[in-house]
């Protein structure tokens, strides 16, 4: 199990506005895997390339809307937040922050 496991409400702050995400990592026969759900425009996509070392968490996404990009992020998970920044090909870096919350379903107010 790493520090970055569970549900997490992702915030990044784009040129095009804040774009938000359910970001749900687990680890499963070892593997970290993780999967990110669009709130606003609806869909998931798997994470690529997820790694942890220690508290830095680094992942590659492929998203459709708003538009089509090649995402990558590189955050630092400090206990039930984290933060970092986001690069979409040649746009600029966008900020990114996180926090943890209860999975979706569990009644548990996060």
């Amino acid at each position: 199990m790493t520090s970055a496991e569970g549900t997490w409400e992702l915030v990044v702050d784009t040129p095009i506005g804040k774009q938000h995400a359910l970001l749900v990592l687990s680890t499963e026969d070892g593997v970290l895997r993780g999967v990110a759900r669009d709130r606003r425009h609806g869909g998931e996509v798997v994470l690529t390339d997820l790694v942890a070392d220690g508290d830095r968490l680094t992942w590659a996404q492929a998203i459709t809307r708003p538009m089509r990009l090649n995402l990558t992020f590189d955050v630092t998970v400090d206990g039930d937040t984290m933060s970092g920044r986001s690069k979409a090909g040649r746009l600029p870096t966008s900020k990114v922050t996180g926090r943890r919350v209860a999975p979706e379903g569990s009644g548990v107010d996060g």
